[in-house]
């Protein structure tokens, strides 16, 4: 898979989930629009390999994400006074890290995007100074790693690591105040797993048809954000 395509799947997904919103009727865009911008910091995990594996002569098993700091937006409207329809793109600066049994070691530099489609409940009225909220969200997490660390023998001479893109839900909460009408300031937490793979887990076998299924075990990378910015609103009545 091409870096190249697989950037411009999540950034298509991402353009669909916004095209869907703004598909929806225009009575419910007739209350405020919504847009923030938030910074932070995100602490991040990988996952264990199936497999150990030998790399440069020593044993991993452990495929990490570094933590690291976080940017991202959202844009979107309410669809009534307390639900709210949004995008999300958040972007991480990160790591790609081996560990386990061996000592960590640092792979290549990687960012990772998130591109979701979210709904949100805000507490409080339309016009209220303090609102605390709750979201909830589908999309995808994009990979993006760049050149192997220069501490690797001969890492000018490997081939870049491929960019994927990975279904993910996103979760979290936070509180937002306006000191005047249009501007206010946001807070937030926010938790991303991202589905990688599943591993055989043994067999499950119907007592009363004799027949055997493999049961997976689903593994996820986590992401949670904790982050704070600014945010204005439009429009409602």
């Amino acid at each position: 898979m091409m870096r190249t395509s697989r950037r411009w799947t999540g950034m298509a997904g991402g353009a669909l989930m916004l095209a869907g919103m703004l598909s929806m009727p225009a009575a419910a865009f007739a209350q405020q629009v919504e847009a923030s911008f938030e910074a932070g910091y995100t602490t991040s995990e990988g996952f264990n390999a199936t497999q150990s594996r030998v790399i440069l002569g020593q044993v991993y098993n452990s495929f990490d994400v570094a933590s690291g700091g976080s940017y991202g937006f959202t844009i979107g409207a309410f669809v009534s006074e307390r639900f709210e329809v949004e995008f999300l793109y958040s972007r991480q600066s990160s790591e790609i890290q081996i560990s386990e049994p061996s000592p960590t070691r640092k792979l290549a530099n990687q960012d990772v995007e998130n591109y979701h489609g979210v709904v949100s409940y805000n507490w409080g009225g339309a016009h209220s100074a303090f609102r605390p909220y709750i979201f909830a969200g589908l999309g995808a997490t994009h990979y993006l790693p760049g050149d192997y660390d220069p501490s690797l023998p001969n890492s000018g001479a490997i081939s870049t690591i491929a960019s994927v893109s990975k279904f993910s839900s996103t979760w979290g909460g936070g509180v937002k105040f306006y000191p005047s009408t249009n501007l206010g300031v946001k807070a937030s937490v926010r938790w991303t797993p991202t589905y990688v793979k599943t591993n055989d887990d043994g067999l499950w076998c119907d007592p009363f048809y004799g027949t055997c299924w493999v049961v997976g075990t689903p593994d996820y990378s986590n992401q949670v954000e904790f982050s704070g910015g600014v945010t204005f609103r439009f429009g409602g009545h």
